[in-house]
């Protein structure tokens, strides 16, 4: 599909960290600056954009050329693969034209990121196009700091993982790690917060939704958020340990 390799834009990955304006990267701020056309997903069902409302709060202004990429929240693989498709080959045209590309990623481009599957799918469609990924803030670290207390020490083990890959592998994450991130929380809040509940760990356990952002929110007490409706972009930090422990001999 590829016209021409050495007239072809590169597509660049953009991290913007979590939410606040001032963890975007002296990288990512040149390729904003500098690039011709911006692209970044939108949700119809959320609507607006998170990535664009992070460069808007910064201060940056988009290029004249830019693309909003619609994407459905569902799990529905064969309507994103649609969408995905529809998506790519909007930006295949820009790059096919020799522009580049910048894709604006909220937290880090390669942690549960859109991105992942916009470039599978522009290098099935074309595998000579050239990438370039800019890391950023990842929300966890983010979170972390909010928290004031580090993820782990020493020989201390880490699990980041969604918690929709269900409450029996989470519960055993649990008995296995010194600290477990939980992604995208909000579907199985309710299930979650009986289960920390069961393991007492809900005292040990932060809640963290847009991080760094105007409407962020940090809560300790997890029992509040019983039967309640989250942003989609939450997390929640939980310290199977006081942080002496050992793997072994939690209390």
């Amino acid at each position: 599909m590829n016209k021409n390799h050495l007239t072809t834009g590169t597509l660049i990955a953009a991290s913007l960290g979590p939410g606040d304006p001032g963890l975007i990267t002296r990288a990512a701020w040149h390729a904003l600056e500098t690039t011709p056309c911006w692209a970044w997903p939108e949700s119809r069902q959320e609507g607006g954009g998170y990535a664009i409302s992070i460069a808007q709060r910064a201060g940056l202004t988009p290029p004249e050329q830019t693309l909003t990429l619609h994407f459905p929240m569902t799990r529905n693989a064969k309507l994103l693969t649609e969408q995905w498709s529809v998506a790519a080959r909007q930006v295949l045209e820009v790059l096919h034209a020799g522009q580049d590309v910048v894709f604006l990623v909220e937290g880090d481009a390669s942690f549960y990121s859109t991105f992942g599957h916009l470039q599978r799918t522009i290098l099935d469609l074309d595998p000579a196009i050239r990438v370039r990924i800019i890391p950023g803030v990842a929300s966890p670290m983010a979170g972390a700091a909010l928290d004031r207390q580090g993820l782990c020490e020493g020989d201390q083990t880490v699990a980041m993982v969604p918690a929709t890959i269900g409450m029996e592998r989470i519960a055993h994450l649990l008995d296995t790690f010194e600290t477990v991130v939980l992604l995208k929380v909000r579907p199985v809040l309710d299930e979650l917060i009986p289960l920390l509940e069961q393991r007492h760990l809900l005292d040990k356990s932060i809640f963290v939704e847009r991080a760094g952002a105007p409407e962020e929110r940090v809560i300790h007490d997890i029992r509040s958020l019983a039967g309640s409706q989250v942003h989609y972009l939450s997390l929640m930090i939980v310290h199977c340990n006081d942080g002496e422990a050992t793997l072994g001999n939690r209390t």
